[in-house]
């Protein structure tokens, strides 16, 4: 199925030039994702080792170094308890680096959790720590 698209000005077609767009390649069946958007953890252990391993994914999608901030943690950096650099002007380039991917990966890992799951483990400065509250919580538990 073949149709045209209009432009309007700026767009350096000149003002209603007609564009011809195959819309055949449109697939009406295939489910839009939004692959930005975290897999949401819905704080039920059944469903605990499912949703980890979509977070791997999506990490791992994302950046590698990721997933491994969340292993690792962030070595010396000295971080007050929601996570903050006491003296991050003082860092070096790799500690910079460091700890923005700690600060990406800790929005990922929140923005995946309910409030009420956040609110469990929002007294953990790392999001290593966070994570293994997480798993210790939910790992291999059918009742929380």
């Amino acid at each position: 199925m073949f149709g045209e698209v209009v432009v309007g000005s700026g767009s350096g077609f000149g003002f209603g030039t007609s564009i011809p767009y195959d819309y055949s390649n449109n697939n009406k069946n295939e489910r839009s994702t939004n692959h930005n958007k975290p897999p949401m953890f819905n704080g039920d252990p059944e469903t605990f080792s499912w949703w980890k391993t979509k977070m791997y994914s999506h990490i791992m999608g994302m950046d590698d170094e990721l997933w491994d901030v969340l292993e690792e943690g962030v070595g010396d950096l000295k971080l007050d308890e929601e996570g903050a650099a006491f003296d991050r002007k003082a860092h070096t380039v790799e500690q910079k680096k460091l700890y923005t991917k700690h600060h990406t990966i800790r929005g990922i890992l929140v923005a995946a959790l309910p409030h009420k799951e956040y609110l469990k483990m929002s007294d953990k400065s790392t999001t290593k720590a966070m994570f293994t509250s997480l798993c210790s919580l939910y790992e291999g538990n059918k009742k929380v």
